[in-house]
């Protein structure tokens, strides 16, 4: 693997990977959302940088987990649904609208890639914006679990929390026991996030989806992970497998390094933003397809 500098030299090297593709696939994780508010697990060697989000076991056999999860949630939540898409979101989404990518597979959980018009995505990890119910599968709107949860645990607006990512809350507050806990309406089953919680399994119609967009692809460009869960780096070793070319703008170690043609160490908004600016200043974007 080559490491790039972030200047005119990484500039032509990514300018020309993209160029050379027609069929270009792009995973994309924690390090897209930053800019827009939302805070990443890990730090540039790859290590958590905090302790390890809820496990799904703990979260379905523990009800003293689910106090804790949703009480940390009701906080977090509404500093989570006020991010909004930021410049590699719209980049990325501009990309797609012209014909240039194949499509977009996403760690986030965010959904701010649909946000900014992206349309070919798939949510590996699902999305924060829905609550499923592990009984008898009835999908309801996050929001409207908010609501409910306002609404019988009042006591927790007045505690102190510092946010953290996901959605989630760090609370100055260790008793969470007389913390009411939503239950589908339906059937009385345990209601929890739409997401692919740690300990969990990404179901196998998402993972052959990803599998055939890998399939189909002449390269892959990974944006803002560091591809530490085997969730999303399995494409990257179906991709190295096909002799696919692949490239990574991520600032730090990633889990594919020794796979990449080239990585370039960079804020990805800035550096596609850039590269976008110049490609069109100089009349040398890609064929329209």
């Amino acid at each position: 693997m080559s490491l790039l500098p972030a200047t005119a030299t990484g500039s032509v090297e990514l300018r020309q990977f993209l160029q050379d593709s027609q069929r270009l696939v792009v995973i994309s994780g924690a390090g897209v959302s930053t800019a827009s508010g939302i805070g990443d697990y890990r730090d540039r060697n790859g290590e958590w940088k905090r302790p390890q989000p809820v496990q799904h076991e703990a979260f379905m056999s523990s009800h003293s987990w689910r106090q804790r999860y949703w009480a940390r949630s009701q906080i977090g939540y509404r500093e989570f649904i006020r991010a909004r898409p930021n410049a590699t979101h719209q980049v990325l989404a501009r990309w797609e609208k012209r014909g240039h990518l194949l499509g977009l597979i996403t760690q986030n959980v965010d959904r701010l890639h649909q946000r900014a018009g992206h349309q070919q995505v798939i949510d590996l990890h699902g999305r924060l914006d829905q609550v499923v119910c592990m009984k008898c599968d009835a999908r309801v709107s996050r929001n409207d679990v908010q609501v409910w949860l306002e609404a019988r645990n009042a006591h927790l607006e007045t505690v102190a929390f510092a946010l953290a990512p996901d959605g989630d809350a760090d609370l100055q507050r260790q008793d969470f026991s007389d913390v009411q806990v939503p239950q589908c309406q339906a059937c009385g089953g345990i209601l929890k996030p739409d997401v692919v919680f740690y300990g969990d399994s990404v179901s196998k119609p998402v993972v052959s989806a990803c599998y055939a967009w890998i399939d189909e692809a002449d390269a892959l460009l990974i944006v803002g992970s560091s591809l530490m869960v085997y969730s999303s780096f399995r494409f990257v070793r179906r991709a190295a497998a096909n002799n696919l070319p692949i490239v990574a703008i991520n600032q730090g170690k990633t889990r594919a390094d020794s796979l990449l043609k080239f990585k370039l160490e960079a804020d990805c908004g800035v550096l596609l933003t850039q590269l976008e600016a110049s490609m069109a200043s100089e009349g040398n974007s890609w064929p329209e397809v």
